[in-house]
């Protein structure tokens, strides 16, 4: 099936408050996530993956050996996890359910100590890629983290939570600063009923 831009869950401003500017997401969903929409869809067009879902896509072009993935690999997993991203932020400052505090403060510790790993995984990944919570083949959470556009869909696990650490995601408001991006996602940005909802 052909790739489409979903809309985004909210205003192109809504999130500028919270320090995601409306400038940043008209250039990150209104140009880099329909590049990869209108170059996934060239991309497979009369190829066998025309008409597969884009998890398909994902799982069946994904090379573990390759120093770089085809140009169907990157556009289908970029589509696919910033369609996820959209979806894990909001404006609400939505508050932790309880089922998801718990599930962390098991797994790592503490909801500081997930807070704090998770920002250690995206401000150590070199270059581009994402940071990750995810719930792994054996039902455990970990914080993962991956280069360009793998993402936890190629490893058969089930992706909570992702953060894009591109620059193209946070250079107009945070500059090269991508600790403090990190920090205002994790505090500000994450709509925690969302990620507790993919458990």
């Amino acid at each position: 099936m052909a790739f489409e831009l979903p809309d985004l869950p909210y205003a192109h401003d809504a999130l500028a408050d919270l320090g995601m500017s409306k400038e940043t997401l008209e250039y990150h969903h209104d140009i880099h996530h329909k590049a990869y929409v209108d170059n996934g869809n060239k991309a497979i067009a009369g190829t066998e993956w025309e008409g597969k879902s884009v998890e398909e896509i994902v799982k069946g072009t994904y090379q573990p050996n390759a120093v770089a993935q085809s140009g169907v690999f990157n556009n289908a997993s970029q589509h696919w996890n910033h369609t996820q991203f959209w979806e894990m932020m909001g404006p609400g400052n939505s508050a932790m359910p309880s089922e998801l505090e718990k599930a962390l403060t098991e797994s790592f510790g503490s909801v500081d100590k997930f807070k704090e790993d998770f920002a250690a995984a995206g401000a150590g990944q070199f270059g581009s890629g994402w940071a990750w919570l995810v719930k792994d083949t054996d039902g455990s959470l970990k914080v993962t983290k991956t280069e360009n556009g793998v993402n936890p869909l190629c490893f058969g696990q089930t992706a909570l939570l992702g953060c894009d650490v591109w620059e193209h995601s946070y250079y107009i408001d945070f500059r090269n600063k991508r600790p403090a991006y990190l920090s205002n996602f994790l505090d500000k940005l994450v709509n925690w009923e969302n990620v507790a909802s993919r458990m």
